[in-house]
């Protein structure tokens, strides 16, 4: 069984730099602090769908008891100047699940047994803002740039599926007026740079038989977005996100053997390179990988204050997707929020569509300097997979959407996702019953046809929901809440599964700040 503690020098350095800004904590208002017991059980071999899916990649196993503790100092944006630091550490235990491995010194098949450290850093970090400009070091919970995560399935390009990645990232606090509009147009962005540290996982779920395993990875993510005046009625968001890999050690195999080793190491002017993704920016042909989404968001506000949004993403892969060629590909969603307290708070309905990104024929001329043939014949993107650093992936779960089936899921030990190729609906409700009960549910029907060089002739279809009730215990003891969910899948996709899942919290807060006279 393999086992491996989640920590490494890099994070260290990360964890040093937080916890200094940590013990300073008399220059803020307040150090926050949450301490959360969860357990979960499942009849299927991993957590359902929406147990095991935008949590940070806390629950994913068959069954969980962990502990799950944090703290931290807010940025405070009211200051031209201010920092922040967080600290948060998941232990305890969860059930080991067995991938196929291939043994080359027998020619035979056996398996491996992979699980969560018994002890892992969540979030360790430290910021600091001047003005509108915020910089992170360490390594920080993701969370979509554009949609609302509580209700919709997830962003296409970084959501909150995955544990974070340790690095560094520079940016905007939050949309910032462009001069000389009065207002009318703002800006947001970000450019983060980091250093995966999945190693262990990624080498005990390999089946060392086919395609690759790809080790010390670097990566690259950064968005930047308009927005007009949100303070009318109607507001429009638009702009693109880019993520990237690169650097690193990878090993191919084909049918047990190691054919290729190729070390790319980490260099300098790999970062300027990751920088603008050009053309021939992917498989085989300069550095790195790069992947991303074009996004748009319309909202209307009415006069109770409730928000009507209708947006979309449009993913694109290796910059072939740029241009626009993959049809109807991306997310489609309507959304409905409204403040305060209601019966209903949140709605939200998309359409995913994967389909158009591969063909059985794949000829891009610019691949084959000097060739005879010219004409071209495009359409093998593979969302979410490349032939150098296998799946867009942390610890084995989507850094994108969790829509598509992760590769941890794959117990043949295929490091991919084998299932991109697809589409679906998803929808969601959330709203309070009196003072004190939050619900949400959802739904997700999914068609899949896995990928397109190696598509399935039978179509899996996935159903899967979730009833999920949170108790704030306020008036029992302060800061005290009791979260309980049941979901289940059925279908060939993703297995026939029911789950449940029982957290209970505690928050609070230690003030800073000197009483006036």
């Amino acid at each position: 069984m393999r086992k491996y503690f989640d920590m490494n020098p890099l994070r260290l350095f990360f964890g040093g730099i937080a916890l200094m800004a940590a013990v300073s904590s008399s220059a803020q208002d307040a150090l926050e602090y949450r301490a959360e017991a969860l357990g979960n059980g499942s009849t299927g071999d991993f957590a359902p769908y929406f147990i095991g899916s935008l949590n940070g990649g806390k629950i994913v196993r068959k069954g969980s008891a962990l502990l799950d503790v944090g703290a931290k100092v807010s940025i405070d944006r009211s200051k031209r100047f201010s920092w922040g630091a967080g600290a948060e550490f998941v232990t305890g235990y969860s059930t080991a699940n067995r991938y196929d491995r291939w043994d080359a010194s027998t020619k035979s098949w056996g398996f491996s047994q992979n699980r969560p450290a018994a002890v892992w850093i969540q979030q360790l970090y430290g910021e600091i803002k001047y003005r509108g400009l915020t910089l992170m070091v360490g390594q920080k919970a993701p969370k979509s740039a554009l949609l609302d995560e509580s209700l919709s399935s997830g962003d296409l390009t970084r959501s909150s599926n995955a544990r974070g990645i340790p690095g560094v990232s520079i940016g905007f606090i939050d949309f910032q007026d462009i001069p000389f509009t009065n207002g009318w147009v703002q800006i947001n962005g970000t450019i983060e740079y980091g250093r995966y540290t999945d190693d262990g996982f990624r080498r005990g779920q390999y089946n060392y038989y086919n395609w690759m395993l790809a080790t010390d990875i670097y990566s690259t993510y950064k968005y930047c977005y308009f927005r007009t005046k949100p303070s009318m009625p109607f507001s429009v968001t638009v702009g693109m996100q880019s993520a990237g890999q690169f650097g690193g050690y990878t090993a191919w195999y084909r049918q047990g053997v190691n054919t290729k080793n190729e070390n790319r190491g980490f260099h300098i002017k790999d970062i300027w390179k990751m920088f603008f993704p050009t053309t021939g920016n992917g498989n085989n042909f300069v550095e790195g990988n790069s992947l991303g989404s074009w996004d748009f968001m319309a909202r209307y506000r009415l006069r109770s204050g409730a928000e009507l949004s209708f947006g979309f993403q449009w993913p694109w892969e290796d910059g072939s997707g740029i241009g626009r060629r993959n049809g109807w590909d991306g997310l489609w969603g309507l959304y409905y929020k409204t403040p305060g307290r209601a019966a209903i708070t949140g709605a939200a309905i998309e359409y995913l569509d994967f389909r158009n990104q591969s063909g059985p024929i794949h000829w891009a001329p610019g691949d084959f300097p000097g060739t005879d043939l010219t004409g071209e014949a495009t359409g093998g993107d593979n969302y979410y997979n490349n032939d150098t650093y296998t799946a867009y992936t942390n610890y084995g779960m989507a850094i994108a959407t969790p829509f598509l089936v992760s590769p941890i899921y794959n117990l043949n030990g295929y490091p991919a996702f084998q299932h991109n190729c697809a589409r679906g609906i998803h929808m969601a409700v959330t709203g309070c019953i009196g003072a004190e009960i939050d619900y949400a549910v959802k739904y997700s029907w999914q068609q899949a046809w896995g990928i397109g060089r190696k598509p399935q002739p039978i179509c899996s279809i996935d159903n899967s929901m979730l009833f999920d009730v949170a108790w704030n215990g306020a008036r029992l003891l302060p800061g005290l809440k009791i979260n309980a969910k049941l979901a289940f899948d059925a279908g060939r996709l993703r297995g026939n599964n029911f789950g449940a899942m029982l957290g209970v919290s505690y928050t609070g807060e230690v003030s800073f700040k000197k009483n006036k006279k």
